[in-house]
């Protein structure tokens, strides 16, 4: 039953959200409403703090050898694979923001508490698989191209990348290989992981209602994933310094994406924190 509840939430009859149809104005909303809670709570300290030096450290340490430096690029791009997953916290400050509730750091931390953490958990663990097909599948990709000898410095590597008739083929052949990782996890996750914190529907209407907003928007939600990839390229050029201001804002927006394209559900549907919270206003 445990396993159930994780892939059809706790419903007997699966409960899918409406979907709404959105345009480029609700993405505008979406970011400005985003900066407005990074501003509010500027949430990007404890990503500088904790975050990022963890993250520069691991792909320092995982491209020390020559052995790793074409997954230098892989590892640096594909963090958006995870991305959504890595704005959990963010979304939850932002749900209790919007909805008027006391708000601080430790509430990011409520998430342990959702009743949808299971799905929240595996939905992580399904982009981490894709996260890591992304980069074997890279890693073949050079190795079909160069041979499997390593390259010996940074700069003989670069040099094969943008230097000869291989390095044009892996950068267009690997960019789009890239992007077909990006669409797919975009589909599957634009919403989903805000639904899943929002409602205990498990990962199944989770994922079909990521889809179909994708698929009743395809216009727009490329629009917002090229924002977000321009954003995260931006943000990385400086030793990813400025991802820990792109990140937040880009976390927070997306909380808001999804309240323009997701109908809002009945109060009886609401999350246990607000009844809670609702229940001690009213015999306060």
């Amino acid at each position: 039953m445990a396993h159930f509840h994780v892939v059809a939430g706790a419903s007997e009859i699966p409960a899918h959200p409406v979907i709404r149809k959105i345009g480029p104005a609700d993405l505008k909303e979406a970011l400005s409403r985003g900066f407005d809670d990074f501003w509010a709570m500027p949430s990007h300290l404890v990503f500088l703090g904790l975050i990022y030096p963890i993250l520069g450290a691991c792909l320092a340490a995982l491209t020390f050898t020559n052995n790793a430096l074409p997954l230098l690029y892989p590892l640096a791009t594909g963090f958006a694979l995870v991305g959504p997953l890595a704005g959990v916290g963010l979304y939850e400050i932002s749900r209790r923001r919007e909805l008027g509730l006391p708000t601080s750091w430790g509430d990011a931390f409520e998430v342990l508490k959702s009743p949808s953490l299971p799905s929240i958990i595996a939905l992580g663990v399904l982009l981490m698989m894709i996260f890591l097909a992304w980069l074997t599948s890279a890693r073949m990709l050079y190795e079909s191209l160069f041979g499997y000898a390593a390259p010996t410095s940074y700069p003989q590597f670069i040099d094969h990348v943008l230097a000869s008739p291989e390095g044009m083929r892996l950068i267009v052949w690997g960019n789009l290989l890239g992007f077909a990782f990006a669409v797919v996890v975009l589909s599957i996750s634009v919403i989903s992981f805000p639904l899943l914190l929002d409602r205990d529907v498990g990962i199944a209407v989770a994922v079909y209602a990521s889809v179909k907003a994708v698929v009743l928007n395809p216009l727009t939600m490329a629009l917002w994933g090229l924002i977000v990839a321009a954003a995260l390229f931006v943000g990385s050029i400086p030793l990813f310094v400025g991802l820990a201001i792109v990140m937040p804002v880009l976390g927070h927006a997306t909380w808001h994406l999804y309240r323009r394209v997701v109908e809002p559900h009945s109060d009886d549907e609401a999350h246990p924190a607000d009844r809670s919270f609702q229940s001690s206003v009213d015999h306060g």
